[in-house]
């Protein structure tokens, strides 16, 4: 009778051990959000913290935080496992749903109601650069901060209304052009290390909060276009169970005051839900800077150039089809 006592105990000890070991296990169960450092990783941090302490706190999941010092990390990072979540600019979401297994999920919100950015050129306040016209005409005597070649932003679109359209390389127009992050541009235009550079809305009043000093020596020469807020792209790998987890947090966080305050440290409204659709738009825009490049180059023979006017032109209209049924959609 002791014996099969003894056997019980231990039968129900094991028991406990693995049931143990199954909280344990999902309790350490870990995601990796990747953020993009536009800025310094230690401000970016800071702001992030509350909200990655939330989701963690929300949603059962380990959030383990992974700031990049470019999109292209992210984007190699989501397709080799290494990055779950990310927050990301069109153009790199583009990438990344493309080439590493991602989708989009939500969207960014700006804090003052903006349904999203605007990409602009800087120069130091008492430049004598007022405009476009005399950046690109004063071109060999400026030295160019170009921005990460995955930036919406930073690249994408003013590479497209302010270089492509103007039939300009900006990588050989200005006497030096290097590629850097928002912050590392702006700052260095502050400093007189370069005399114009790309930028955009939310950094410049992300650094009018941590560095105004800085925001005083620039102006603004060029403000693009409304670009789409920023998308939240999540790996296609992550299990169901996980991305509803995740997508529930997202589109119910910031309901409550402290909520709020998170999200008014970091700049931003509430997440809103979204699609790969949201890319639609950007994929236009690359398509009609490689159709204005096409046209212009002066290396591409005639047949060369209408074979890839065909194909670009087959890809717009297939986007457009697609933009027309869902305005459809939505007007019905």
């Amino acid at each position: 009778m002791f014996k099969r006592i003894g056997r019980l105990l231990a039968s129900a000890a094991l028991l406990t051990a693995c049931a143990l070991g199954t909280v344990q296990a999902a309790e350490e169960k870990a995601i990796n959000f990747g953020i993009m450092s536009t800025e310094s990783s230690q401000n970016l941090k800071s702001i992030w913290q509350p909200f990655l302490d939330d989701m963690s706190r929300k949603t059962g999941l380990k959030v383990n935080a992974t700031f990049a010092s470019d999109y292209a990390g992210l984007i190699q990072g989501m397709r080799f496992n290494k990055v779950d979540v990310a927050w990301l600019g069109n153009k790199a979401a583009m990438e990344a749903v493309d080439r590493s297994n991602g989708e989009i999920f939500a969207q960014t919100s700006a804090a003052n109601g903006d349904a999203g950015y605007w990409s602009l050129l800087i120069v130091r306040k008492d430049s004598p650069i007022n405009n476009v016209e005399d950046m690109l005409k004063n071109a060999k005597s400026l030295t160019f901060g170009n921005g990460d070649p995955n930036s919406t932003s930073g690249y994408l679109v003013p590479g497209y209304y302010v270089f492509a359209k103007n039939h300009v390389d900006a990588s050989t127009a200005f006497k030096r052009t290097l590629n850097s992050s928002h912050e590392v541009n702006a700052l260095s235009v502050a400093k007189g290390q370069l005399d114009v550079a790309t930028f955009n809305t939310e950094s410049w009043d992300r650094l009018a909060v941590t560095q105004p000093d800085k925001v005083e020596q620039l102006k603004v020469i060029w403000k693009s276009p409304l670009i789409p807020a920023d998308p939240i792209v999540w790996s296609k790998a992550l299990s169901d169970q996980d991305k509803a987890k995740i997508r529930e947090f997202f589109t119910s966080y910031g309901n409550t005051d402290e909520e709020k305050t998170v999200l008014k440290n970091m700049q931003m409204g509430k997440f809103l839900k979204s699609s790969d659709d949201q890319l639609l738009p950007i994929r236009q825009l690359e398509l009609f800077k490689q159709r204005t490049e096409v046209v212009a180059s002066t290396t591409l023979d005639e047949q060369e150039k209408a074979a890839r006017l065909k194909d670009i032109d087959a890809s717009l209209s297939k986007l457009q089809e697609r933009i027309t049924e869902l305005n459809q959609k939505t007007a019905g």
